[in-house]
């Protein structure tokens, strides 16, 4: 699916007979992809020459474009400045990444706490990427037995 096609795939949603941002279909997901340490070597925004030359990590390569090909949408998003956009498509080119989109300007550093009126779901990297597995885990929420 083309860039330029992913709104098509969105549905209208209410709530409480107001209209609200519409949602991808039941099954549908959007990816957001981390690249530096992820999909490839941790290269550092200081060294941009080392962008070009970062070592591949194919499970990324294979589950990514295995996910694209299912239908689900995949954005990079990446603490890589707007400056480093022409080596970055290169290198995902390259490589033969199937993607929608890149996200440049993520804040660096990590410890990411992600907050949205969204479902959000959040998975680290950890050396392979794999096929998702269900998992219990605690994490923090906001304290919503007190909204009002």
């Amino acid at each position: 699916m083309k860039t330029e096609d992913l709104d098509k795939q969105l549905v209208t949603a209410t709530e409480n007979g107001h209209t609200i941002s519409p949602v991808l279909p039941e099954g549908v997901k959007n990816y957001l992809i981390d690249i530096d340490g992820t999909v490839c070597d941790d290269i550092p925004n200081e060294e941009p020459e080392r962008m070009l030359t970062a070592e591949l990590y194919p499970d990324a390569l294979i589950t990514l474009n295995k996910w694209y090909d299912e239908g689900h949408i995949i954005f990079f998003f990446t603490s890589r400045t707007e400056a480093h956009r022409e080596y970055t498509e290169i290198w995902l080119k390259k490589h033969g990444f199937k993607y929608h989109g890149i996200l440049f300007g993520k804040p660096r550093g990590g410890n990411y706490h992600w907050i949205d009126n969204h479902l959000v779901k959040a998975t680290r990297y950890r050396g392979k990427f794999t096929d998702l597995v269900d998992k219990e885990v605690t994490i923090q929420v906001f304290d919503d037995e007190h909204h009002g």
